[in-house]
């Protein structure tokens, strides 16, 4: 059988070799899927519960382990993996286990004599879960639990940059007991992906990825009345308000632009700034951003790790190099950065001043360590440039004035509003996005709606 190779961006080396998937092992998967199904979605919700609890409980138990593991396949430091399963993974997790009675409840309208009426959810079947490397727990967590919980079986296929997420899933389920054939995950190739979205028996897909990926989901499905739930990334803005407190303001923009060498759908990518305060913001992002110690990320020093892959960074260096061509001004001198390296995953970070529209650096996702910033007069022009995107999942406010970001927030072109915080889904609230950031809902109640389908009771009395 063929096999995949993940290279660790850490030093180049294999890290994971696995045989692909046969389509033998394809069609016993999806067979064996499809006969789980009636069992698992015949237990009573608190059982499913409590099982997929106990998963969770098992991985994150095991966090260090998982963590170390995420940096040698990814390149995140390890000063940092560990919180992507005791925060994020858990508290997502838990909430949606949580939320499950109230989320999947009948709902039951006005009564009226004579009849007993509700609707009732119910699981879709089987649902593919296609989970990328970037936030390989994040993004896959936000449906494998919700999908299982609700009754569906589930198939998860993970970046072959971060395989064994997909392996430890499958220990930790089973190790909670669940019954065979409700979660399976599968290492396979986008052909093969593509050929189990036609299959009759995959229900829905899930997918975190690139536009172009998104639309080879769409493609796939088109001739199958199936869901597709697609969140394709974005060029997230951050406006800075005239009366936002700076220290706070600068400490969290630039977490939220260099966290995970920027490498997040919801990172600050481009930050407008009220003219009145922008010399100092810029002034202060720059020096903290100095602060960032690049290098090996098996390393606890270590803040700032390479990208996934030097493709990944010579993307950046060409979006960098096309700006500082137009006149756009590199703040950061790379000399600072020993360990950044042509040819390597290894990047210095890098603040852009001088920006606009016609740079791709403001326009085109980067998904790396660069942030430009931009000079505005007021809500008008800081509103026109934010929604001068073709892509839109979330946008930040900074500002003390409520009323203001709210205000301002009905007029941004996202499917989340943040004010003074970015890059955070909290799992209460719907995670969506508008235009090319695709479409669907994960997480908060509305995240089990895509996972299931209603079905009407109208009964009448004799």
């Amino acid at each position: 059988m063929p096999k995949f190779k993940t290279i660790s961006p850490v030093d180049g080396s294999v890290y994971v070799e696995r045989e692909v998937a046969s389509e033998a092992a394809i069609e016993a998967a999806l067979e064996r899927a499809a006969r789980a199904r009636a069992g698992w979605r015949a237990l009573p919700l608190e059982e499913r519960q409590a099982l997929v609890q106990r998963a969770v409980d098992y991985l994150v138990q095991r966090a260090d382990q998982l963590a170390e593991e995420l940096t040698w396949q990814m390149g995140r430091p390890i000063a940092h993996t560990p919180f992507e399963i005791t925060r994020g993974f858990k508290e997502r997790a838990d909430y949606m286990i949580g939320i499950a009675p109230k989320a999947l409840a009948d709902l039951v309208p006005e009564p009226l004599e004579g009849f007993t009426r509700f609707i009732r959810r119910e699981p879709l079947g089987t649902v593919l879960v296609l989970a990328p490397w970037n936030y390989p727990w994040l993004t896959s967590v936000n449906s494998v639990v919700p999908a299982l919980v609700a009754g569906n079986t589930v198939i998860l296929k993970m970046s072959t940059q971060t395989p064994l997420v997909a392996e430890r899933y499958q220990e930790a389920f089973d190790a909670a007991g669940l019954p065979e054939g409700v979660f399976q995950y599968l290492h396979t190739g986008h052909k093969a992906v593509a050929r189990m979205i036609a299959d009759e028996r995959i229900d829905f897909v899930a997918f975190t990825g690139s536009v172009p990926g998104g639309r080879a989901v769409v493609k796939a499905a088109s001739d199958r009345f199936i869901g597709t739930g697609l969140e394709l990334g974005g060029k997230d803005p951050a406006y800075v308000m005239e009366d936002a407190d700076l220290d706070f303001t600068v400490e969290n923009t630039v977490d939220g632009a260099f966290f995970n060498a920027g490498q997040s759908c919801c990172a600050i990518e481009r930050i407008y700034v009220h003219e009145k305060v922008y010399d100092e913001f810029v002034e202060r992002y720059v020096e903290l951003v100095k602060q960032y110690k690049l290098g090996d990320p098996t390393d606890p020093e270590t803040t700032l790790g390479p990208l996934v892959r030097t493709s990944a960074a010579d993307w950046v260096r060409e979006q960098i190099a096309e700006a500082t061509s137009k006149g756009a001004r590199a703040l950061i001198d790379p000399a600072l950065f020993p360990a950044a390296k042509e040819g390597t995953p290894y990047l210095a970070p890098q603040v852009l001043v001088n920006v606009n529209h016609q740079m791709s650096v403001m326009t085109e996702e980067t998904f790396g360590p660069v942030v430009g910033i931009m000079k505005v007069s007021g809500d008008e022009e800081a509103l026109e440039l934010m929604n001068d995107s073709k892509y839109g999942l979330t946008a930040s406010l900074w500002t003390r004035d409520l009323e203001r970001a709210e205000r301002l927030g009905a007029r941004i072109e996202t499917g989340t509003v943040f004010m003074n915080r970015a890059d955070y889904l909290d799992p209460a609230l719907a995670w969506t996005g508008v235009k090319d950031t695709g479409r669907g809902i994960t997480l908060s109640e509305l995240g089990y709606h895509q996972l299931t389908r209603v079905k009407s009771y109208h009964l009448r009395h004799r």
